[in-house]
């Protein structure tokens, strides 16, 4: 049995009935890291439409995921990422690692989102109040962020 759940998913999610699910019949947690994305506004942003690759999209989060797991030591990992519109305000994605001690834990979250945001085949497509669109480009200080951790495999 894995330790992975992974979704993409339109609708949106319950951070407290995740973390229900994910220490559900559980008593070798000690601790579990949560991140809650959520789309900021700010220059006339009103909303993210995303748009992915399925079955690639959550191919890509389970390796990640998979490889929080082994490297952490994680005991169980939820990651939900959202698709469609969503207004600024809204909840994009959630990271739940559960791990015997809290160190394993937010690390193990921490490593999820730099891989997440670099490597998950999303693209996002920023929408401003005056009407105008456009696409999302990478950051190199995302890029940054995830090569600190070497490769994913390891």
């Amino acid at each position: 049995m894995s330790c992975v759940t992974v979704r993409v998913q339109a609708d949106t999610f319950d951070a407290t009935h995740e973390t229900a699910l994910l220490l559900r019949r559980r008593d070798d947690v000690g601790g579990v890291g949560a991140f809650t994305g959520i789309v900021r506004g700010g220059g006339g942003l009103v909303a993210l439409e995303l748009e992915h690759y399925p079955g690639m999209t959550e191919s890509m989060m389970r390796q990640i995921a998979e490889s929080a797991c082994t490297r952490f030591g994680l005991t169980g990992c939820t990651v939900i990422h959202r698709v469609g519109r969503l207004e600024v305000g809204m909840p994009i994605v959630l990271v739940l690692c559960a791990a015997a001690h809290r160190k394993a834990a937010l690390e193990g979250t921490e490593f999820m989102m730099d891989w997440l945001k670099t490597s998950a085949p999303f693209w996002k497509r920023e929408e401003f109040s005056n009407g105008r669109s456009e696409w999302v480009q990478p950051r190199a200080q995302d890029d940054a962020a995830t090569a600190r951790w070497g490769t994913l495999g390891t």
